[in-house]
């Protein structure tokens, strides 16, 4: 089944904290253990912080201690410095999970991330500056903000132009920015983005698989 962008008005209605700042990133054929380890992330760093006062620290955390440890790190107002996420296998690819993050989005990490398999990512921060990133094998095949789909960049550019028609895009010639197909909504701006990730990668989210999930939570260091 195709998705749309109607099928995900949830997650801006159910979940609006994380709508505000989020990174989502689907990575193909890794287990969450994989992904800590091919990011370099230390799952001590998590105990150390949060174990006192959080059950099943790293490794089975639930959804809201997720949400709930992404503001509890050690620096000023919880920062924590690195990339905080939590990691969940889910239909044969890893789901990582960044409330407030971006590392999923961030060239230098997604690139070796991506080595021999394939990287879905989109984000959104609290100033409304969203970027969605599709990675095979290091290589950028296709990259651009959703609110400006015109403005494609990576070695693929237009392959995916099927994949965002039927996630909700329009991207027939015009004279200005091409944009989400007749809709001022932002559940269902929001919606074609997590649509167009389903539809490249197969895997669909549901508000039923966040919160019920357990997640592996790590902290990955900055590049640069």
């Amino acid at each position: 089944m195709i998705a749309t962008a109607a099928d995900y008005v949830w997650f801006h209605e159910g979940f609006p904290s994380l709508w505000e700042a989020y990174c989502f990133t689907l990575v193909e054929g890794l287990r969450p253990e994989d992904v800590v380890a091919r990011l370099d992330a230390r799952t001590e760093e998590v105990v150390t912080q949060v174990g006192d006062w959080m059950d099943n620290v790293p490794s089975r955390m639930n959804f809201d201690d997720l949400n709930s440890a992404a503001s509890c790190g050690p620096g000023p107002y919880g920062t924590w410095g690195d990339h905080f996420f939590g990691a969940v296998a889910v239909e044969g690819w890893c789901l990582v999970v960044e409330p407030n993050g971006f590392m999923g989005v961030t060239r230098e990490i997604i690139k070796p991330l991506s080595a021999g398999t394939r990287l879905v990512s989109h984000f959104r921060n609290v100033n409304a500056v969203k970027r969605f990133c599709c990675v095979e094998d290091g290589e950028i095949r296709l990259t651009f903000e959703p609110p400006f789909a015109s403005d494609r960049y990576g070695s693929d550019p237009d392959g995916a132009v099927d994949a965002m028609r039927r996630a909700g895009f329009d991207l027939e010639d015009n004279d200005g920015p091409e944009k989400l197909v007749a809709t001022d909504d932002v559940a269902a701006r929001t919606g074609a983005v997590f649509a167009l990730a389903e539809n490249l990668t197969g895997v669909k989210l549901t508000a039923q698989l966040l919160v019920e999930s357990t997640y592996l939570c790590a902290v990955a260091p900055r590049t640069g």
